[in-house]
């Protein structure tokens, strides 16, 4: 049984991205446990690249923002999945402020092995998700961890677009090989 942390980058609570990431969780708790944590829940500051954290006691932030929380729920992490809606061809703002705040080296002490990718898009663009994909990529070879897999979702933008979309299904049997 793993720990999984699915970091959910929508503001919209009950949104498409939300949804999706609710129906992988679904298939994920029959065998782990699973964690959602929503952006629209904590107030992280973006990275300012000072590096105190590699000066500071425990490799704390000198911000002292939620990002302690969520530090913590990472730490204890088998299997992380980010969930983002796509703004501009790049995860939600909300979410990368998370990411980069994972330059520290705080984050050799988690334990995380393997990363999946969930994306909702708006647009039906045949590249929509490339520049996502190749950082996704990127940050699998810099961790060497491992994927879980990806869903992607095109032509999904208002509230509840998502429902009857095969997606749904997809993202609840990936959980489900977790």
């Amino acid at each position: 049984m793993s720990k999984i942390v699915i970091l959910v980058g929508s503001m919209r609570k009950n949104g498409n991205t939300a949804r999706l990431a609710q129906s992988f969780a679904e298939g994920a708790s029959k065998n782990n446990n699973v964690e959602i944590v929503s952006v629209a829940d904590y107030n992280v500051n973006p990275c300012i690249g000072c590096n105190s954290c590699f000066t500071r006691e425990g490799n704390q932030c000198f911000q002292g923002d939620d990002m302690v929380q969520i530090y913590e729920k990472l730490r204890n992490s088998d299997i992380v999945v980010i969930a983002s809606p796509v703004y501009f061809y790049s995860i939600s703002a909300q979410l990368k402020a998370i990411v980069d705040r994972l330059h520290t080296p705080m984050r050799n002490t988690f334990h995380i092995k393997k990363l999946g990718l969930l994306l909702v898009g708006a647009a039906e663009l045949p590249n929509l998700f490339d520049p996502i994909l190749m950082q996704y990529q990127m940050v699998l070879d810099f961790f060497k961890l491992e994927s879980v897999g990806t869903v992607l979702v095109r032509g999904v933008k208002d509230i509840g677009d998502i429902e009857n979309n095969s997606a749904l299904k997809e993202a609840n049997e990936l959980g489900a090989l977790m």
